[in-house]
């Protein structure tokens, strides 16, 4: 374990911890799937504190975390994310943009990438998830993406069900194992698939996966940095020739 790694777990142990022993609600900052995944080993020391992750819509794959429960504590609190919409002001003299782009100008702000969420791209528009105290200094400071002059505008309600968009495919395999289904899926050779989970790129719900034979559960979200994620839906059917039916719903 890296020292970072380390710091890391200490930090969200001690963010649970207080939640507990002070009687009221703590929030992790956006996690990504490495710091997902290490809140994941924790879970044996903090067995007990209740916790909720969310990143601002259903479907985003940087959450934040919450410990603490209405039931517990009495009270809720909502997670302290806002939501702008970026787009340019005149859509006709505008760049083509891309995630990097919108990220790229978010950091050269200064801005910690923890502080910030999910950033969905729908056409040329982009939808970000951040911190609710940065809101207001990014309204007011993001003025270009690239050579594009754009605007930002703070959004109450998210178009649900237009941001993270998944075609449903059926495939088939030999077995379930999660190795044959990200070879099936993102059109591997059965060695690349397995060179995935000894570089831990691997995250099943959050969780580095290691094991080439892990069996995905239904409704598992399965994502392989660098390629892309996916919902597992399991077994539809069997083949004439033996071969397992299977669904999933890969986002595009």
């Amino acid at each position: 374990m890296s020292e970072d790694s380390g710091l890391i777990k200490k930090r969200l142990t001690e963010l649970a911890k207080k939640s507990y022993m002070g009687g009221y609600y703590t929030f992790t900052p956006f996690l990504g799937l490495l710091e997902q995944s290490l809140f994941h080993e924790i879970l044996p020391d903090i067995r007990g504190i209740k916790y909720t992750a969310f990143g601002g819509t259903v479907g985003a794959e940087r959450v934040m975390i919450r410990f603490g429960s209405a039931e517990e504590l009495g009270y809720e609190e909502d997670f302290p994310i806002a939501t702008l919409k970026i787009a340019p002001k005149s859509e006709k003299y505008a760049d083509r943009l891309t995630h990097r782009d919108f990220l790229g100008s978010l950091m050269n702000l200064g801005i910690e990438r923890e502080t910030l969420g999910d950033i969905v791209i729908t056409g040329n528009v982009g939808y970000l998830f951040l911190k609710e105290d940065m809101a207001d200094y990014i309204s007011d400071s993001l003025t270009k993406i690239k050579h594009t002059d754009v605007t930002v505008t703070r959004v109450t309600e998210i178009p649900t069900g237009e941001l993270y968009h998944t075609e449903t495919k059926k495939i088939q395999l030999s077995s379930e194992r999660i190795d044959a289904v990200l070879a099936k899926v993102f059109s591997l050779s059965r060695d690349d698939a397995q060179s995935l989970f000894k570089r831990s790129l691997v995250f099943v719900n959050g969780k580095c996966v290691e094991s080439v034979s892990y069996t995905p559960k239904e409704g598992d979200v399965i994502s392989a940095r660098g390629y892309g994620r996916l919902i597992y839906r399991g077994y539809d059917s069997t083949s004439k020739k033996g071969k397992l039916n299977v669904l999933v719903e890969v986002y595009i």
